[in-house]
């Protein structure tokens, strides 16, 4: 029940004008965010909807830059392998001229100066840092340069030469999330693009007899591999075969040692887990030192890089040794284009699908924003006519109170 009084009048005035100006406020609010919804409860269910929108959007910009930082890296480092492979087949030009039986020892020496210089570039290839500052080669050791050169005499030469290229990075995965719960590879690790050879260790300490003493682990290949307590040598070599690591066991028939060989070009890494010593009881690598050089002293070795087959064809050329140039260095030199070849391809894949990812998530992105744009967005014909509606209203209403409080003081004065 209302009660009548003489403010009733002007009470129900101001009101009327206060709704009218607050409708008036609230679509030109619209057009000038031109989103309809501007507080929960002017639509609660399709602003729930358009929240979760908003959330996924965000998610997949987040995963189309992550493709896209990929996809500019994965050209980068084709640009630097592409170009390796370009002076591998310089290489294998002037060996397949150096072992044709035609040359001198002085003429096999007067090559090798070109050789030492493409060694250098291919050093300098395995070394670069892309255009964000970050080694290409490196793996996850982002600032790190990659391959180290040992310099020393070699005979025949009479300037100090590059010895040996030691890989200082890292073989431990980095992926980058393009999707949800969907992983791509980043990391492009030197120790297997520059690799020429499967890698074989022969461990010459019987293993027969070998049971772990505790739960423990190793690393292979950078894959942590489980192991129990009282397993002896085959068990440990059942799970390093179906660990996932690139890499083959297997007992040797004449030593009883424990080999190991990698089922791809790559160098291999060991390691025995924190306060472990199974790799160290077996003979295969030193207590306490970090791979890929904590190899045991009595392990024999198999299978070298791109650089070493590059260094070896370079001193058989110093020291005249045309049958070496042309057997086991010409092979050794065709293991590392074809090597070359097959990460230039992997890299190639990995660029193609991170484009693919790209498109698909842009396609996504357009069906996402449709969809939150049909939830939240304003519809400016409707907009415009409420408020034209709603200013034709309150002229109205002013007009009708300007009529109801016409009497004014001088009114009262006459």
């Amino acid at each position: 029940m209302k009660r009548i009084s003489s403010n009733l009048q002007h009470t129900d005035m101001q009101y009327a004008l206060r709704r009218q100006e607050s409708r008036l406020n609230g679509v030109n609010n619209q057009m000038a965010s031109q989103r309809r919804i501007q507080d929960l409860r002017d639509d609660p269910l399709a602003a729930g909807h358009a929240v979760r929108y908003q959330s996924y959007l965000a998610r997949l910009d987040r995963f189309e830059r992550n493709a896209k930082t990929l996809t500019d890296q994965f050209k980068v480092a084709e640009g630097f392998m592409n170009q390796s492979l370009q002076v591998m087949q310089r290489v294998r030009e002037l060996a397949v001229q150096g072992a044709n039986g035609t040359l001198t020892p002085g003429d096999l020496k007067n090559i090798a100066p070109e050789i030492d210089e493409l060694l250098k570039e291919l050093v300098l290839n395995a070394n670069a840092t892309g255009p964000d500052g970050v080694r290409v080669f490196a793996g996850t050791k982002s600032f790190t340069e990659p391959f180290e050169t040992v310099l020393g005499d070699v005979d025949g030469a009479g300037n100090p030469m590059i010895r040996q290229v030691r890989y200082n990075g890292s073989v431990d995965p980095k992926n980058v999330e393009i999707d949800e719960l969907s992983y791509a590879r980043a990391d492009t690790s030197g120790s297997r693009t520059f690799w020429a050879e499967r890698q074989s260790l022969f461990s010459e300490v019987d293993a027969t007899a070998y049971q772990v003493r505790e739960d423990t682990a190793i690393e292979v290949d950078g894959i942590s591999v489980p192991l129990a307590a009282g397993d002896n040598v085959y068990a440990i070599i059942a799970k390093i075969n179906d660990s996932g690591a690139a890499v083959k066991a297997s007992l040797d028939p004449v030593t009883n040692g424990l080999n190991l060989e990698t089922t791809d070009a790559r160098q291999l890494w060991l390691k025995d887990a924190s306060g472990g010593d199974v790799l160290s009881s077996l003979g295969l690598v030193k207590a306490g030192q970090r791979p890929p050089y904590n190899l045991a002293d009595s392990v024999r070795v198999s299978g070298g890089s791109i650089f070493d087959a590059v260094i070896a064809f370079r001193d058989a050329l110093l020291s005249g040794d045309q049958e070496a140039v042309g057997g086991k260095v010409l092979g050794a030199l065709d293991g590392s284009i074809d090597s070359l070849a097959t990460r230039l391809a992997e890299i190639g894949s990995r660029y193609e699908r991170t484009q693919a990812t790209v498109a698909r998530l842009e396609t996504q992105t357009l069906n996402a924003t449709g969809a939150e744009s049909r939830e939240a967005d304003l519809d400016f014909t409707k907009a415009m006519t409420d408020l034209k509606m709603y200013e034709y209203t309150q002229q109205a209403a002013l007009s009708t109170a300007a009529k109801l409080y016409s009497s004014t003081l001088l009114n009262y004065l006459q």
